[in-house]
């Protein structure tokens, strides 16, 4: 019961969205709420929300922080020198700007962290994309494919998580996965390529308009915003900023928080200045804020209910004994919607434990178990269940409905890249 209810309530979660019948904000609140009273959790249904929300509450004031601190950075013109940069090196090629956007996410996702990368490399390359007149649902998407193989690294959640429940180093189970890895980076330029090609077609078109170059009023607002005098200042206080997270100094949500009061009262110290910056982006920090706590309500209720659960283990019953061969390859397809689904902790702590049972139990070896689970890495990030998926759309101005048509092939093309990669490099056997 439980299984048919946790399916169903996410299956019409995402026809909705996707559909556009609900905005996804009032569907993460509304469609799980709906569920849960029907499957008789209604008198546990307060606690459970609160729950949810609580478990998110940190990542929701990091991002909300994160949002206003770079939005300030950008305002004062932190990051103009390195868009004039690209500019000229791209000489306004949509493809090497396509292209220069997997190389940086690529390269500031070795940090392991998600949300700091949305927010870097969606800062530096934005308003390059918004004077190229390029859509923003392509820099969304690069970034998340980029993002989204780059989330194997051993210091990344998933690894992390494998590695734990499988009882393996990172020699062992990360080292293997170079190839792999390599494979799914090689899609997304190729992935980077193609869509930086349809660009450059279509705003060659003799009836092209870039709309981003219309709004003379909000040019002008940021011009009065730029502090070129501070450029050093600001750089120092974003890597004091980075250097905190990555030596986890103190918790990320306060480092982003003090770096804002910072760098809002440096930049600009009259009030009415800071009113003004706040007014120009509280609107998406509200937004971006709004949906990660709908999200908690919706992922309490998925695990608060026991649907999640439920979920995991209807999925692992079905897989005959006699598969015993296929069985990695089974995992490695199935990781893909798992972890769409499910959360990272819910997948390589609630579902992984039983797979690697089963699959041992079938003659695959851990290290196989382990490559075939962190296959579906390429589409989790795209997931409605990621808060920081909330944050990329909100920073590129999409619709996550948009976003999520747009970007679903090419994702699922990055799994199906390292698939073959570990079936050629004989990681995974059939």
């Amino acid at each position: 019961m439980l299984t048919i209810l946790g399916f169903s309530m996410i299956m019409v979660f995402m026809y909705l969205i996707m559909s556009k019948k609900l905005f996804p904000l009032t569907a993460l609140i509304l469609i799980p709420i709906l569920f849960a009273i029907f499957g008789g959790f209604s008198a546990d249904l307060g606690t459970i929300m609160m729950d949810g929300v609580k478990n998110i509450a940190p990542t929701g004031i990091m991002l909300v922080f994160g949002i206003l601190f770079f939005s300030i950075m950008i305002d004062a013109g932190l990051f103009d020198p390195l868009v004039n940069l690209i500019l000229k090196l791209v000489k306004g090629d949509p493809v090497k700007i396509a292209l220069g956007t997997a190389l940086l996410t690529v390269l500031v996702s070795l940090d392991g962290d998600g949300a700091t990368t949305y927010m870097i490399v969606v800062a530096a390359m934005l308003p390059l994309y918004k004077k190229m007149g390029m859509n923003p649902l392509v820099l969304a998407c690069i970034i998340m494919l980029s993002g989204g193989v780059m989330n194997i690294l051993p210091w990344g959640g998933p690894t992390a998580r494998a590695m734990t429940t499988l009882s393996m180093s990172a020699t062992e189970l990360f080292v293997p996965m170079i190839p792999v890895v390599a494979g799914g980076i090689v899609w997304v330029f190729i992935c980077a390529a193609w869509l930086g090609m349809k660009e450059k077609k279509r705003i060659a078109k003799p009836d092209f308009i870039n709309p981003y170059l219309d709004n003379q009023e909000t040019e002008a607002v940021q011009r009065q915003l730029k502090k070129p005098g501070l450029i050093w200042f600001n750089l120092i206080l974003t890597l004091t900023l980075l250097s905190s997270m990555m030596l986890d100094i103190l918790p990320l949500a306060v480092s982003f928080m003090i770096a804002f009061c910072i760098g809002l009262i440096i930049n600009y110290p009259k009030i009415e200045e800071q009113q003004k910056v706040l007014q120009l982006h509280a609107g998406n920090a509200l937004s971006v804020a709004s949906m990660i706590f709908a999200a908690g309500i919706f992922t309490g209720i998925l695990s608060g209910t026991g649907m999640m659960d439920a979920m995991a283990k209807s999925m692992i019953a079905i897989v005959p004994d006699t598969w015993g061969s296929l069985f990695p390859m089974l995992t490695a397809v199935t990781s893909a919607p798992l972890t769409f689904f499910l959360s990272n902790d819910a997948y390589y702590f609630g579902v992984l434990p039983l797979i690697s049972e089963t699959g041992l139990h079938l003659g695959a070896t851990k290290l196989e178990i382990g490559v075939a689970s962190l296959i579906g890495q390429g589409v989790h990030l795209l997931s409605p269940l990621v808060p920081s998926t909330y944050l990329l759309v909100g920073l590129a101005g999409v619709e996550f409905s948009d976003h999520l048509k747009f970007t679903l092939k090419w994702a699922l093309g990055s799994s199906v890249a390292m698939l073959i990669t570990a079936i050629i490099i004989g990681l995974i056997t059939f």
